[in-house]
């Protein structure tokens, strides 16, 4: 059927010896077809977006403003293959997605999948908790989580685990339900604390009211360690006399302007 083929549809080349065959064969294999145009196109487009995401990584470590990929790397970028590597800029650099809107985007669902992984390690291992609150420039309270823990290759890890407004107030019992409540919405059981580490304040280490006794009260097992090292003031005050007794009256001065909101306003 294959020679009835030949003779009636291509009868100009049914005398043709096989080689000129052969040759159209080869010419049709070095063809670019669709699918293997899609797969290098997809191929491309991979690899461009795993660099963006690198890039985004830098971002957020620098904690550079946004449109810092659009307008300061991507020229970067352009500027140093043109220069120094004496080539054409490639097309696929144009894809990177580097705006303003998409590194927010990206980077705040890095920082949902980041979570969502150290959640998942915190629910089956134990771990220690370090807690910090503190007054941010405009005059919310932020409690932050730092946990301690060991991986599956039994190396010791430090992640922060969140940063929260507290809405209320600052005392014990609300750190404690702020706490409680993160922990319960992540299914982190309460137990899995094995120590935790706070600073010297009554919210916290209050024998009745304080963070640390509520604490106790649902974990009662757990260690709870006060935090007294402050590295800047031990220097101050065995670095010199003089050094201390200027830090200890900056220290005072700076103390007395934020302990309230209208010495901060004025100041």
């Amino acid at each position: 059927r294959l020679r009835e083929h030949l003779s009636t549809k291509h009868p100009n080349d049914k005398d043709k010896p096989i080689e000129y065959f052969q040759e159209i064969y080869k010419k049709f294999q070095n063809l670019s077809t669709i699918v293997a145009s899609f797969k290098k196109q997809h191929a491309a487009n991979k690899d461009g977006l795993i660099c963006a995401y690198r890039i985004l990584q830098l971002i957020a470590k620098s904690g550079k403003s946004y449109n810092i990929g659009e307008t300061v790397i991507i020229p970067s970028i352009k500027e140093f293959i043109s220069t120094v590597m004496h080539q054409d800029i490639p097309e696929n650099l144009k894809t990177l997605p580097l705006s303003d809107s998409t590194v927010k985007r990206q980077i705040d669902e890095m920082a949902v999948n980041v979570e969502k992984n150290l959640i998942s390690i915190l629910q089956n291992t134990s771990f220690s908790m370090q807690l910090d609150e503190s007054i941010t420039a405009n005059n919310n309270a932020l409690l932050m989580a730092y946990v301690h823990y060991f991986d599956e290759n039994n190396t010791l890890r430090e992640e922060m685990l969140f940063a929260i407004n507290l809405i209320t107030d600052t005392r014990g019992l609300s750190i404690f339900y702020t706490v409680k409540s993160y922990f319960t919405k992540n299914n982190i059981p309460l137990n899995n604390i094995v120590a935790c580490v706070t600073d010297g304040t009554p919210s916290m280490v209050g024998c009745y009211r304080g963070f640390v006794a509520y604490l106790k009260e649902e974990v009662p097992n757990v260690l709870c360690v006060h935090c007294v090292v402050h590295r800047q003031h031990l220097v101050g005050k065995h670095l010199s006399t003089a050094l201390n007794s200027s830090l200890t009256i900056i220290i005072r001065a700076i103390n007395k302007i934020k302990s309230k909101p209208k010495n901060e306003k004025m100041f």
